[in-house]
């Protein structure tokens, strides 16, 4: 392991209200949050968990979710910071499709793509309140058109690159010391990922199976879930990973954490 590092990258922030942040509990009013990609340098290649939301599609599809985000928030502009190209990245790992998990990944073309096999499924067969959080499909632009097709798309005509998909099922140790654990709740098929190092406890990034440390502390999930009851659950399973593996928390949108954080291009070894 002594080769591994990860490295944070800072894709800008949006905004929700605090009732959809913390769900029923609140306190309402716009809460801004951070979203970022997380780069890790194995000796098996270069993996990226999730891949932050594109500034164009959030303005035209989400605009009241207030996007702010630098050239240097971009996913070229991030990797540019450590000296990495997108051409560089040998595998895209999405903790699931909502889009601002997904927003980077047409960037990525050379990669592999893995994600869950009930998250892809979900992508052309969600429920009509997920609408919006699948409303990226650029990472899949046979999907997209498909979707075009089907009805008048607010999304222009997808044809960048036809992505490698292979998708996964269960707990997987993917590489020696990079695990991807199931977190279902949040969507069908969400998943978390644990970053063994040498050097320090190893990093278990919830994504949105748990928003923030306040989310978890009360035990509180926001409001844009498939299942409440398997988000609880998988909440729970996440508190029971860090424990037992001495694993720190690392949560997708807390913007109270994401200040402590170490970001490209320092990085956790």
């Amino acid at each position: 392991m002594t080769d591994t590092k990860v490295y944070l990258l800072d894709g800008g922030t949006l905004v929700i209200d605090g009732f959809h942040a913390f769900w029923n509990r609140g306190p309402g009013g716009e809460l801004r949050f951070p979203c970022y990609s997380v780069l890790v340098e194995h000796a098996d290649g270069l993996y990226v968990f999730d891949t932050g939301y594109d500034h164009d599609h959030v303005q035209r599809v989400l605009p009241f979710e207030k996007p702010l985000q630098t050239p240097e928030q971009t996913i070229p502009g991030a990797l540019a910071k450590i000296g990495k190209r997108p051409q560089d990245i040998d595998y895209v790992i999405n903790s699931h499709y909502h889009f601002d998990h997904c927003g980077g990944n047409k960037y990525l073309t050379e990669a592999c793509t893995l994600c869950h096999a009930a998250e892809l499924e979900a992508c052309s067969c969600h429920q009509p309140f997920e609408h919006l959080g699948y409303s990226d499909l650029s990472f899949a632009p046979d999907l997209a058109k498909e979707k075009t097709a089907a009805k008048d798309a607010a999304e222009p005509a997808l044809d960048i690159y036809t992505p490698r998909f292979e998708t996964l099922t269960g707990d997987q140790e993917i590489a020696k010391g990079l695990w991807l654990f199931e977190t279902p709740g949040h969507t069908a098929g969400h998943y978390s990922m644990m970053v063994e190092l040498a050097g320090r406890r190893p990093m278990l990034f919830t994504a949105d199976a748990c928003y923030s440390q306040k989310n978890m502390d009360m035990m509180c999930i926001s409001s844009f879930h498939l299942d409440p009851t398997a988000s609880l659950q998988s909440m729970q399973r996440l508190k029971d990973l860090a424990e037992k593996h001495d694993a720190e928390l690392f949560y997708s949108h807390d913007p109270d954490s994401f200040g402590d954080y170490v970001k490209a291009p320092g990085h956790y070894s």
